[in-house]
């Protein structure tokens, strides 16, 4: 009879809690192991099943590098005080390592990742060529003068190459996207689950309300410098809070990169106050949000509130990817 009702069930769609040996007969699993399917159910106990309705197909990870410039715009140094190309170098292998772990997690989802290097020095660019070399990463050199008649001409060369890589990569995203797109810069470590949780994340948040979001991969210190209100929602396996600020690293689907095309192109056509003026604008009609706690650390002076992540030891995740 037992065998017989958990045929039923399945055959149903439902799944059967058994509290006493912390099972699910149904699913097959201890309660303690991930529950979820992709692209068909996400289960978080004790919260129940959501049915995912907006499936993940692939995701186009675009990586903006420089490994020269220490830290744009600032005499500041990095936490650590190393050369910008061993941010690079372990940005990147971070990266890998979590690609590596969504991949081997989900299968069926499309991973492709491309570099846009900044006239990167020979050795650097070996270097980095080296590391990515397994994956297959795609590299396209910035060219400054594709740009020189479209972005206004700034105070300074950092400045504007920096405003011409965040173009290319948008125009890259709306080029070679299918369905999400994560765009990343090369100075921020990632932890191991990063890609799997915003996947798995993104499609249970984006199913439940019934549209495309927002995602952050890193939780910004200068989130809680203001008093502003938040929504605090239940992703894959941990908390994440609603956001209406961001800086350039960030993930989206193409159908939202389409409808807000102006305001991606405005945001890298002038240097704004703040930077990020035009996305922080499209966060007043969509969702955002960003994870509790960080899944990336961004990697720059220790005082900043644009970087490092409360609660993170900082430097074993730095000697991990060493």
């Amino acid at each position: 009879m037992k065998k017989l009702f958990i045929k039923i069930c399945k055959l149903l769609g439902f799944e059967i809690i058994d509290q006493n040996n912390f099972l699910s007969p149904t699913l097959d699993k201890e309660l303690n192991e991930d529950l979820s399917i992709i692209n068909e159910k996400s289960i978080v106990l004790p919260l129940g099943e959501v049915k995912i309705n907006r499936k993940v197909k692939s995701i186009l990870i675009i990586v903006r590098m420089n490994t020269d410039i220490e830290i744009w715009d600032q005499s500041k140094k990095r936490i650590f005080e190393q050369p910008k190309i061993e941010y690079s170098i372990r940005s990147l292998k971070s990266l890998i390592n979590s690609i590596n772990f969504c991949e081997n997690k989900y299968p069926e989802i499309k991973i492709k990742t491309i570099i846009v290097d900044d006239h990167s020095k020979k050795g650097n660019l070996e270097r980095v060529k080296e590391l990515v070399s397994k994956k297959n990463f795609e590299i396209f050199s910035l060219d400054h003068k594709k740009f020189e008649n479209v972005i206004k001409k700034q105070k300074s060369n950092e400045t504007f190459s920096n405003l011409a890589s965040l173009l290319q990569s948008f125009q890259l995203g709306k080029q070679f996207g299918d369905d999400l797109i994560y765009f990343i810069e090369d100075d921020y470590l990632h932890f191991e689950p990063m890609l799997e949780e915003m996947v798995a994340s993104y499609e249970r948040i984006a199913s439940q309300i019934n549209k495309d979001i927002f995602m952050c991969s890193s939780d910004y210190p200068y989130l809680y410098m203001n008093n502003e209100k938040t929504n605090v929602l239940i992703g894959n396996k941990r908390h994440w809070r609603t956001i209406n600020q961001t800086l350039c690293s960030f993930m989206t689907s193409k159908d939202l990169l389409i409808k807000y095309w102006e305001n991606f192109e405005k945001t890298c056509l002038d240097r704004h106050d703040p930077f990020e003026k035009y996305l922080n604008q499209i966060y007043q009609n969509e969702i955002c949000v960003s994870p509790l706690k960080s899944l990336s650390l961004h990697l720059t002076n220790i005082n900043s509130s644009y970087g490092l992540s409360p609660f993170i030891d900082y430097k074993k995740l730095w000697d991990e990817n060493n």
